[in-house]
């Protein structure tokens, strides 16, 4: 499998679209942080029991959703789970 997420990862940088990304850690790592009536609740693990996990992320500068989703079709993720597409918000004020 790490050599399918490298081809895919040679290609996405080869188009050049890649503006970063990372890999993370596995959901047991983390912790999930809530605020109740002012006051921090930390949960180790992840925030939901889920099959699917974020494993990493791309983020990619495409000209439209079209173009997103082809890229995401061809993520190693989508032959065996999903892979999630979403617009990078846009701060006005920046």
């Amino acid at each position: 499998m790490q050599r399918v997420w490298g081809e895919y990862m040679t290609a996405l940088n080869a188009a050049g679209i890649v503006r970063g990304g990372q890999a993370l850690m596995p959901v047991h790592t983390g912790s999930t942080v809530r605020l109740r009536d002012g006051k921090r609740h930390v949960q180790d693990g992840p925030m939901a029991d889920s099959k699917e996990s974020l494993g990493g992320f791309v983020v990619i500068d495409v000209p439209d959703l079209d173009v997103a989703l082809d890229w995401a079709a061809r993520s190693p993720s989508s032959l065996h789970g999903s892979t999630e597409v979403r617009p990078v918000w846009e701060n006005p004020l920046a």
